[in-house]
Protein backbone atom coordinates (compact mmCIF):
# COMPACT_ATOMS: atom_id res chain seq x y z
CA UNK A 1 0.00 0.00 0.00
CA UNK A 2 1.88 3.74 -1.35
CA UNK A 3 1.97 6.00 1.40
CA UNK A 4 0.77 9.60 0.37
CA UNK A 5 3.60 12.00 0.62
CA UNK A 6 2.98 15.91 1.09
CA UNK A 7 4.65 18.07 -0.95
CA UNK A 8 5.08 21.59 0.90
CA UNK A 9 4.05 24.66 -1.11
CA UNK A 10 6.90 26.73 -2.35
CA UNK A 11 5.52 30.12 -1.75
CA UNK A 12 5.83 33.36 -3.32
CA UNK A 13 9.07 33.90 -1.64
CA UNK A 14 10.26 30.14 -2.54
CA UNK A 15 8.77 31.12 -6.47
CA UNK A 16 10.90 34.28 -6.66
CA UNK A 17 14.26 32.36 -5.35
CA UNK A 18 13.30 29.63 -7.68
CA UNK A 19 13.14 32.45 -11.18
CA UNK A 20 15.90 34.78 -9.55
CA UNK A 21 18.14 31.70 -10.02
CA UNK A 22 17.39 30.82 -13.11
CA UNK A 23 17.36 34.30 -14.49
CA UNK A 24 21.31 35.11 -12.73
CA UNK A 25 22.03 31.62 -14.33
CA UNK A 26 25.20 31.36 -17.01
CA UNK A 27 22.84 30.00 -19.63
CA UNK A 28 19.97 32.37 -18.96
CA UNK A 29 22.76 35.02 -19.45
CA UNK A 30 23.84 33.36 -22.71
CA UNK A 31 20.15 32.90 -23.93
CA UNK A 32 19.51 36.28 -23.68
CA UNK A 33 22.71 37.78 -25.47
CA UNK A 34 22.05 35.64 -28.66
CA UNK A 35 18.36 36.49 -28.45
CA UNK A 36 19.55 40.48 -28.54
CA UNK A 37 21.85 39.61 -31.86
CA UNK A 38 18.96 38.25 -33.04
CA UNK A 39 16.32 41.12 -31.98
CA UNK A 40 19.00 43.54 -33.64
CA UNK A 41 18.79 41.78 -36.94
CA UNK A 42 15.56 43.74 -37.86
CA UNK A 43 16.78 47.23 -36.72
CA UNK A 44 19.46 46.70 -39.64
CA UNK A 45 16.83 45.47 -42.43
CA UNK A 46 13.92 47.52 -41.98
CA UNK A 47 14.21 51.53 -42.13
CA UNK A 48 14.67 52.94 -38.39
CA UNK A 49 11.86 56.08 -38.30
CA UNK A 50 15.04 58.32 -35.93
CA UNK A 51 17.86 57.41 -38.73
CA UNK A 52 15.63 57.63 -42.16
CA UNK A 53 12.03 58.62 -42.03
CA UNK A 54 12.01 59.08 -45.43
CA UNK A 55 12.18 55.62 -46.27
CA UNK A 56 9.90 55.21 -43.60
CA UNK A 57 6.68 57.06 -45.05
CA UNK A 58 7.86 55.27 -48.45
CA UNK A 59 7.07 52.04 -46.78
CA UNK A 60 3.59 53.66 -46.27
CA UNK A 61 3.33 54.41 -49.24
CA UNK A 62 3.99 51.30 -51.40
CA UNK A 63 2.75 48.55 -48.86
CA UNK A 64 0.38 50.49 -46.38
CA UNK A 65 -0.72 47.50 -44.83
CA UNK A 66 2.87 45.42 -44.41
CA UNK A 67 4.08 49.35 -42.57
CA UNK A 68 1.34 49.16 -40.09
CA UNK A 69 1.89 45.77 -39.31
CA UNK A 70 5.47 46.43 -39.03
CA UNK A 71 4.46 49.56 -36.99
CA UNK A 72 2.53 46.99 -34.07
CA UNK A 73 5.51 45.27 -33.81
CA UNK A 74 7.71 48.39 -33.31
CA UNK A 75 9.37 47.31 -36.60
CA UNK A 76 10.57 50.73 -37.60
CA UNK A 77 11.89 51.81 -33.86
CA UNK A 78 13.60 48.18 -32.68
CA UNK A 79 15.98 49.70 -30.69
CA UNK A 80 13.79 51.98 -28.67
CA UNK A 81 10.59 49.09 -28.82
CA UNK A 82 9.35 47.60 -25.36
CA UNK A 83 10.74 44.16 -26.33
CA UNK A 84 13.89 45.00 -27.60
CA UNK A 85 14.50 47.07 -23.98
CA UNK A 86 12.78 43.84 -21.78
CA UNK A 87 16.04 41.89 -23.69
CA UNK A 88 18.65 44.50 -22.96
CA UNK A 89 17.47 45.14 -18.95
CA UNK A 90 17.48 41.37 -18.49
CA UNK A 91 20.30 40.70 -20.05
CA UNK A 92 21.93 43.34 -17.67
CA UNK A 93 20.32 42.12 -14.82
CA UNK A 94 21.49 38.33 -15.67
CA UNK A 95 24.83 39.47 -16.12
CA UNK A 96 24.96 41.28 -13.13
CA UNK A 97 23.17 38.83 -10.72
CA UNK A 98 25.52 35.74 -12.29
CA UNK A 99 29.22 37.62 -12.81
CA UNK A 100 29.10 39.47 -9.21
CA UNK A 101 28.89 36.64 -7.02
CA UNK A 102 31.12 34.70 -8.84
CA UNK A 103 33.40 37.53 -8.12
CA UNK A 104 33.40 37.65 -4.31
CA UNK A 105 33.62 34.17 -4.26
CA UNK A 106 36.83 34.08 -6.48
CA UNK A 107 38.19 37.13 -4.04
CA UNK A 108 37.77 34.84 -1.12
CA UNK A 109 39.22 32.24 -2.51
CA UNK A 110 42.52 34.50 -4.26
CA UNK A 111 43.09 35.61 -0.57
CA UNK A 112 42.16 31.93 0.98
CA UNK A 113 45.58 29.13 1.67
CA UNK A 114 45.67 26.46 -1.40
CA UNK A 115 43.74 22.93 -0.82
CA UNK A 116 45.68 20.70 1.75
CA UNK A 117 48.04 17.99 0.42
CA UNK A 118 45.60 14.90 -0.58
CA UNK A 119 46.26 11.90 1.30
CA UNK A 120 47.81 9.78 -1.70
CA UNK A 121 49.70 11.13 -4.45
CA UNK A 122 50.66 8.54 -6.20
CA UNK A 123 46.93 8.76 -8.10
CA UNK A 124 47.57 12.50 -8.93
CA UNK A 125 49.66 13.39 -12.38
CA UNK A 126 53.21 13.59 -12.83
CA UNK A 127 54.15 11.58 -9.52
CA UNK A 128 57.34 11.34 -8.55
CA UNK A 129 59.73 9.76 -5.80
CA UNK A 130 62.90 9.76 -4.37
CA UNK A 131 64.82 9.44 -1.12
CA UNK A 132 65.02 12.49 1.04
CA UNK A 133 68.52 14.68 2.61
CA UNK A 134 66.54 16.66 4.88
CA UNK A 135 66.52 20.22 2.85
CA UNK A 136 63.69 19.44 0.78
CA UNK A 137 60.63 21.35 2.34
CA UNK A 138 62.98 24.43 2.46
CA UNK A 139 64.05 23.86 -0.94
CA UNK A 140 60.45 23.84 -2.48
CA UNK A 141 59.05 26.67 -0.33
CA UNK A 142 62.14 28.72 -1.53
CA UNK A 143 61.56 27.65 -4.98
CA UNK A 144 57.57 28.31 -5.28
CA UNK A 145 57.85 31.71 -3.33
CA UNK A 146 60.58 32.74 -6.32
CA UNK A 147 58.38 31.36 -9.27
CA UNK A 148 55.17 33.30 -7.54
CA UNK A 149 53.09 30.19 -6.28
CA UNK A 150 50.84 30.46 -3.01
CA UNK A 151 52.01 28.01 -0.33
CA UNK A 152 50.42 26.10 2.21
CA UNK A 153 52.58 24.26 4.57
CA UNK A 154 51.61 21.64 7.26
CA UNK A 155 54.34 19.62 8.82
CA UNK A 156 55.95 17.74 6.30
CA UNK A 157 54.14 18.75 3.50
CA UNK A 158 53.25 21.66 0.75
CA UNK A 159 50.79 22.60 -0.76
CA UNK A 160 51.57 25.35 -3.48
CA UNK A 161 49.15 26.70 -6.60
CA UNK A 162 49.27 29.01 -8.69
CA UNK A 163 47.32 30.70 -12.44
CA UNK A 164 44.28 31.96 -10.07
CA UNK A 165 44.84 34.30 -13.18
CA UNK A 166 42.82 32.53 -15.68
CA UNK A 167 39.88 32.65 -13.79
CA UNK A 168 40.31 36.57 -12.93
CA UNK A 169 40.69 37.12 -16.82
CA UNK A 170 37.08 35.37 -17.08
CA UNK A 171 35.30 37.33 -14.67
CA UNK A 172 37.13 40.34 -16.04
CA UNK A 173 35.95 39.68 -19.05
CA UNK A 174 31.96 39.46 -18.10
CA UNK A 175 32.76 42.18 -15.60
CA UNK A 176 33.24 44.35 -18.81
CA UNK A 177 30.66 43.15 -20.65
CA UNK A 178 28.54 44.80 -17.74
CA UNK A 179 30.69 48.09 -17.80
CA UNK A 180 29.89 48.15 -22.04
CA UNK A 181 26.25 47.77 -21.47
CA UNK A 182 26.18 50.62 -18.76
CA UNK A 183 28.25 52.44 -21.32
CA UNK A 184 25.65 51.89 -23.87
CA UNK A 185 23.03 52.56 -21.65
CA UNK A 186 23.66 55.96 -20.72
CA UNK A 187 24.59 56.91 -24.21
CA UNK A 188 20.67 56.04 -25.02
CA UNK A 189 19.35 57.86 -22.55
CA UNK A 190 21.50 61.19 -21.81
CA UNK A 191 23.19 61.24 -25.60
CA UNK A 192 22.38 63.86 -28.60
CA UNK A 193 23.67 63.00 -32.12
CA UNK A 194 22.83 64.79 -34.74
CA UNK A 195 24.49 65.61 -38.90
CA UNK A 196 24.65 68.64 -40.85
CA UNK A 197 25.53 69.28 -44.22
CA UNK A 198 27.53 72.99 -44.56
CA UNK A 199 28.76 74.86 -47.61
CA UNK A 200 32.00 76.29 -47.76
CA UNK A 201 31.72 79.88 -46.78
CA UNK A 202 28.34 79.24 -44.49
CA UNK A 203 28.21 79.34 -40.89
CA UNK A 204 26.98 75.97 -38.63
CA UNK A 205 24.99 77.76 -35.63
CA UNK A 206 24.38 74.48 -32.67
CA UNK A 207 20.94 75.07 -32.51
CA UNK A 208 17.92 72.91 -33.11
CA UNK A 209 16.67 74.21 -36.71
CA UNK A 210 20.51 74.16 -37.87
CA UNK A 211 20.85 70.34 -38.15
CA UNK A 212 19.68 68.52 -40.82
CA UNK A 213 18.95 65.50 -38.51
CA UNK A 214 19.10 65.60 -34.69
CA UNK A 215 17.89 62.79 -32.47
CA UNK A 216 18.06 62.77 -28.28
CA UNK A 217 18.32 60.24 -25.73
CA UNK A 218 15.09 59.51 -23.93
CA UNK A 219 16.43 61.79 -20.79
CA UNK A 220 17.80 64.89 -23.23
CA UNK A 221 16.76 67.55 -24.63
CA UNK A 222 16.98 70.37 -26.81
CA UNK A 223 18.99 72.34 -23.65
CA UNK A 224 21.58 69.87 -23.67
CA UNK A 225 22.86 70.50 -26.59
CA UNK A 226 26.37 72.52 -26.58
CA UNK A 227 26.24 75.74 -28.30
CA UNK A 228 28.64 76.84 -30.53
CA UNK A 229 29.67 78.52 -34.04
CA UNK A 230 31.56 76.59 -36.83
CA UNK A 231 32.34 78.79 -40.22
CA UNK A 232 33.94 76.75 -43.20
CA UNK A 233 36.44 78.58 -44.22
CA UNK A 234 38.22 76.22 -47.36
CA UNK A 235 38.26 72.71 -47.99
CA UNK A 236 40.90 70.76 -49.75
CA UNK A 237 40.36 66.88 -51.22
CA UNK A 238 43.38 65.20 -52.63
CA UNK A 239 42.91 62.32 -54.49
CA UNK A 240 45.15 59.50 -55.79
CA UNK A 241 45.27 60.20 -59.26
CA UNK A 242 45.69 56.66 -60.20
CA UNK A 243 43.52 54.88 -58.22
CA UNK A 244 40.66 57.47 -57.81
CA UNK A 245 40.99 57.01 -53.81
CA UNK A 246 40.90 59.49 -51.21
CA UNK A 247 44.53 60.50 -50.00
CA UNK A 248 43.11 63.52 -47.30
CA UNK A 249 40.61 65.67 -46.55
CA UNK A 250 41.22 68.95 -44.96
CA UNK A 251 38.67 71.89 -43.85
CA UNK A 252 39.71 75.24 -42.23
CA UNK A 253 37.20 76.14 -39.71
CA UNK A 254 36.84 79.35 -37.68
CA UNK A 255 35.39 78.42 -34.59
CA UNK A 256 33.49 80.82 -31.62
CA UNK A 257 32.96 79.17 -28.37
CA UNK A 258 29.77 80.06 -26.36
CA UNK A 259 29.94 83.00 -24.45
CA UNK A 260 33.06 83.76 -26.37
CA UNK A 261 33.59 86.95 -28.79
CA UNK A 262 37.01 85.81 -30.10
CA UNK A 263 37.11 83.09 -32.79
CA UNK A 264 40.38 80.63 -33.71
CA UNK A 265 40.90 79.01 -36.64
CA UNK A 266 41.33 74.99 -36.82
CA UNK A 267 42.01 72.31 -39.07
CA UNK A 268 39.46 69.54 -39.37
CA UNK A 269 40.45 66.25 -40.48
CA UNK A 270 38.57 62.80 -40.55
CA UNK A 271 40.06 61.75 -37.52
CA UNK A 272 40.97 64.14 -36.26
CA UNK A 273 37.45 66.37 -34.53
CA UNK A 274 36.86 69.59 -32.80
CA UNK A 275 35.79 69.32 -29.49
CA UNK A 276 33.70 71.51 -27.30
CA UNK A 277 33.07 70.31 -23.25
CA UNK A 278 31.55 66.58 -23.95
CA UNK A 279 30.70 67.16 -27.46
CA UNK A 280 32.76 66.00 -30.81
CA UNK A 281 32.39 67.49 -34.21
CA UNK A 282 33.61 64.85 -36.97
CA UNK A 283 34.31 65.16 -40.60
CA UNK A 284 31.87 62.68 -42.07
CA UNK A 285 32.07 63.59 -45.72
CA UNK A 286 31.78 65.80 -48.05
CA UNK A 287 30.96 66.66 -51.97
CA UNK A 288 29.54 69.71 -54.20
CA UNK A 289 26.59 72.33 -54.36
CA UNK A 290 25.77 73.52 -57.76
CA UNK A 291 25.33 77.05 -57.92
CA UNK A 292 22.35 78.34 -59.88
CA UNK A 293 20.17 80.92 -60.74
CA UNK A 294 16.58 80.05 -61.84
CA UNK A 295 14.33 83.28 -63.31
CA UNK A 296 10.52 82.66 -63.83
CA UNK A 297 9.28 83.39 -67.24
CA UNK A 298 9.27 87.20 -66.49
CA UNK A 299 13.02 87.35 -65.33
CA UNK A 300 12.63 88.10 -62.31
CA UNK A 301 14.78 85.74 -59.82
CA UNK A 302 13.05 82.78 -58.32
CA UNK A 303 16.28 80.85 -56.63
CA UNK A 304 19.81 82.06 -56.64
CA UNK A 305 22.05 79.97 -54.29
CA UNK A 306 24.34 76.66 -53.91
CA UNK A 307 22.14 73.56 -53.84
CA UNK A 308 23.68 70.64 -51.81
CA UNK A 309 24.01 66.92 -54.20
CA UNK A 310 24.02 63.87 -52.85
CA UNK A 311 27.14 61.45 -54.08
CA UNK A 312 26.23 58.14 -55.47
CA UNK A 313 30.07 56.79 -55.84
CA UNK A 314 33.98 56.93 -55.22
CA UNK A 315 33.51 59.49 -57.91
CA UNK A 316 31.41 61.43 -56.40
CA UNK A 317 29.19 61.23 -59.45
CA UNK A 318 25.78 63.36 -57.07
CA UNK A 319 22.47 63.56 -57.32
CA UNK A 320 19.92 66.44 -56.57
CA UNK A 321 16.66 68.37 -56.76
CA UNK A 322 16.39 71.81 -57.78
CA UNK A 323 12.46 72.91 -56.14
CA UNK A 324 11.33 76.14 -57.09
CA UNK A 325 8.48 76.83 -55.08
CA UNK A 326 8.24 80.89 -55.90
CA UNK A 327 8.09 80.12 -59.15
CA UNK A 328 4.73 80.26 -61.52
CA UNK A 329 3.94 77.61 -62.15
CA UNK A 330 6.39 75.43 -59.75
CA UNK A 331 9.06 74.06 -61.13
CA UNK A 332 11.77 71.03 -60.65
CA UNK A 333 14.92 70.59 -62.04
CA UNK A 334 15.88 66.35 -61.14
CA UNK A 335 19.54 66.47 -61.75
CA UNK A 336 23.25 65.21 -62.04
CA UNK A 337 26.69 66.39 -60.91
CA UNK A 338 29.86 65.00 -62.79
CA UNK A 339 32.64 66.47 -61.29
CA UNK A 340 35.04 65.08 -63.98
CA UNK A 341 32.73 64.24 -67.02
CA UNK A 342 32.80 61.52 -69.56
CA UNK A 343 30.60 59.86 -71.66
CA UNK A 344 29.82 55.99 -71.19
CA UNK A 345 27.90 54.17 -73.90
CA UNK A 346 26.42 52.08 -71.63
CA UNK A 347 25.12 54.55 -68.37
CA UNK A 348 25.33 57.51 -70.26
CA UNK A 349 26.88 60.60 -68.39
CA UNK A 350 29.21 59.32 -65.97
CA UNK A 351 32.35 61.03 -63.69
CA UNK A 352 35.35 59.70 -63.92
CA UNK A 353 37.52 61.23 -60.90
CA UNK A 354 35.92 62.80 -57.69
CA UNK A 355 37.93 66.18 -58.21
CA UNK A 356 36.58 68.88 -60.33
CA UNK A 357 38.18 69.36 -63.44
CA UNK A 358 35.36 69.01 -66.41
CA UNK A 359 32.19 69.37 -64.27
CA UNK A 360 28.71 69.23 -65.70
CA UNK A 361 25.65 69.54 -64.45
CA UNK A 362 22.78 67.22 -66.19
CA UNK A 363 18.89 68.01 -65.53
CA UNK A 364 15.22 67.44 -66.49
CA UNK A 365 12.42 69.86 -65.66
CA UNK A 366 9.33 69.29 -64.32
CA UNK A 367 6.48 71.29 -63.94
CA UNK A 368 3.54 71.20 -61.67
CA UNK A 369 2.70 70.57 -57.97
CA UNK A 370 6.02 70.16 -55.77
CA UNK A 371 4.14 68.58 -52.83
CA UNK A 372 6.00 71.25 -50.60
CA UNK A 373 3.17 72.61 -48.67
CA UNK A 374 0.97 69.20 -47.92
CA UNK A 375 2.87 68.96 -44.59
CA UNK A 376 4.48 65.42 -45.76
CA UNK A 377 8.31 65.23 -45.35
CA UNK A 378 10.09 64.38 -48.67
CA UNK A 379 13.93 64.11 -49.44
CA UNK A 380 15.66 67.19 -50.51
CA UNK A 381 17.49 65.15 -52.73
CA UNK A 382 14.40 63.99 -54.55
CA UNK A 383 11.24 65.19 -56.27
CA UNK A 384 8.26 63.26 -56.53
CA UNK A 385 7.18 63.63 -60.36
CA UNK A 386 4.09 61.39 -60.61
CA UNK A 387 2.15 64.27 -60.75
CA UNK A 388 4.26 66.76 -62.90
CA UNK A 389 4.81 67.45 -66.56
CA UNK A 390 8.65 66.60 -68.13
CA UNK A 391 8.90 70.21 -69.74
CA UNK A 392 12.87 69.94 -70.98
CA UNK A 393 16.04 67.93 -70.39
CA UNK A 394 19.49 69.29 -71.00
CA UNK A 395 22.96 70.03 -69.39
CA UNK A 396 25.26 72.80 -68.61
CA UNK A 397 28.80 73.61 -67.74
CA UNK A 398 29.43 76.17 -65.55
CA UNK A 399 28.72 79.89 -66.71
CA UNK A 400 26.37 78.84 -69.25
CA UNK A 401 22.23 79.55 -69.03
CA UNK A 402 19.36 77.29 -70.29
CA UNK A 403 16.27 78.91 -71.83
CA UNK A 404 12.83 77.29 -71.17
CA UNK A 405 9.23 78.60 -71.88
CA UNK A 406 8.57 78.97 -67.85
CA UNK A 407 12.05 80.68 -67.80
CA UNK A 408 15.46 79.87 -67.65
CA UNK A 409 18.37 78.34 -65.29
CA UNK A 410 22.32 79.50 -64.98
CA UNK A 411 25.07 76.96 -63.63
CA UNK A 412 26.86 79.89 -62.05
CA UNK A 413 29.43 77.71 -59.98
CA UNK A 414 29.83 75.10 -57.73
CA UNK A 415 31.22 75.28 -53.97
CA UNK A 416 32.20 71.92 -51.78
CA UNK A 417 30.16 70.82 -49.19
CA UNK A 418 31.11 68.88 -46.14
CA UNK A 419 29.06 66.64 -43.31
CA UNK A 420 29.66 67.71 -39.64
CA UNK A 421 28.39 64.59 -37.41
CA UNK A 422 27.80 66.20 -34.39
CA UNK A 423 28.01 63.67 -31.19
CA UNK A 424 27.54 63.74 -27.49
CA UNK A 425 27.99 60.03 -25.97
CA UNK A 426 28.65 60.48 -21.97
CA UNK A 427 28.58 56.78 -22.08
CA UNK A 428 31.53 56.45 -24.62
CA UNK A 429 34.61 55.97 -22.18
CA UNK A 430 32.44 53.53 -20.24
CA UNK A 431 31.72 51.75 -23.26
CA UNK A 432 35.43 52.33 -24.45
CA UNK A 433 37.39 51.06 -21.30
CA UNK A 434 34.45 48.40 -20.85
CA UNK A 435 36.22 47.08 -24.17
CA UNK A 436 39.82 47.12 -23.31
CA UNK A 437 39.37 45.11 -20.22
CA UNK A 438 37.25 42.94 -22.06
CA UNK A 439 40.17 42.20 -24.50
CA UNK A 440 42.67 42.17 -21.15
CA UNK A 441 40.05 39.12 -19.56
CA UNK A 442 39.92 37.66 -22.48
CA UNK A 443 43.26 37.26 -23.19
CA UNK A 444 44.21 36.36 -19.76
CA UNK A 445 41.46 33.51 -19.58
CA UNK A 446 43.25 31.76 -22.60
CA UNK A 447 46.32 32.38 -21.57
CA UNK A 448 46.04 31.70 -17.64
CA UNK A 449 47.31 28.40 -16.19
CA UNK A 450 45.68 27.06 -13.15
CA UNK A 451 47.45 24.57 -11.42
CA UNK A 452 48.72 22.71 -8.17
CA UNK A 453 51.96 21.17 -6.89
CA UNK A 454 52.12 18.96 -3.63
CA UNK A 455 55.30 17.88 -1.93
CA UNK A 456 55.70 15.35 0.85
CA UNK A 457 57.99 13.72 2.94
CA UNK A 458 56.80 10.23 4.45
CA UNK A 459 57.67 8.54 7.20
CA UNK A 460 59.98 6.16 5.27
CA UNK A 461 61.97 9.36 4.10
CA UNK A 462 60.16 9.58 0.51
CA UNK A 463 60.17 12.43 -0.84
CA UNK A 464 56.66 12.66 -3.01
CA UNK A 465 55.80 15.33 -5.63
CA UNK A 466 52.59 15.38 -7.68
CA UNK A 467 51.10 17.98 -9.43
CA UNK A 468 47.16 18.84 -10.82
CA UNK A 469 46.47 20.99 -13.88
CA UNK A 470 42.98 22.13 -14.28
CA UNK A 471 41.64 21.81 -17.63
CA UNK A 472 44.67 20.42 -18.68
CA UNK A 473 46.29 23.41 -18.89
CA UNK A 474 50.19 22.41 -20.55
CA UNK A 475 53.28 23.10 -19.02
CA UNK A 476 52.49 21.68 -16.00
CA UNK A 477 55.20 18.30 -16.77
CA UNK A 478 57.49 20.86 -17.39
CA UNK A 479 57.31 23.05 -13.65
CA UNK A 480 57.59 19.64 -11.78
CA UNK A 481 60.55 18.95 -13.65
CA UNK A 482 62.39 22.13 -12.86
CA UNK A 483 61.40 21.79 -9.24
CA UNK A 484 62.43 18.12 -8.74
CA UNK A 485 65.91 19.05 -10.50
CA UNK A 486 66.18 22.02 -8.29
CA UNK A 487 65.90 19.35 -5.26
CA UNK A 488 68.23 16.63 -6.16
CA UNK A 489 70.84 19.47 -7.21
CA UNK A 490 71.35 20.84 -3.81
CA UNK A 491 71.80 16.63 -2.87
Amino acid sequence: MSQEVDIPELGTAGLLRFFWRQLTSMRTALILLMLMGLAAIPGSLIPQRSQNPIAVRQYYLDSPELARWIERFSGFTVYSSPWFSAIYILLFISLIGCVLPRTLEHFKAMRAKPPATPRNLSRMEHFQEFSENGSELDLATKWFEKNRFRVRVEGQSISAEKGYLRETGNLLFHLSLILILLGISIGSLFGVRGEAIINKGERFISVPTSYDTLSFGKLSNEESLQPFIIEVIDFVAKYDVLTNAPQDYTATVRVTNSGEKTSTIKTLKVNSPLTFGNTRVYLQANGYSPIVTVRDSTGMVALQGPVPFLPQDGNLRSIGAIKVPDANPQVGFVASFLPTYARDGENGGISVFPEALDPKLLFSIWKGDLGLDSGIPQSVYRIDTSKMQRIALDSLKPGETFSYPEGSITFEAFTPWINLQIVDDPGKSYALYGAIAAILGLLASLFGRRRRIWIRITTTGVVEVAGLAKNGAPGLPAEIEKLVAQLRKER
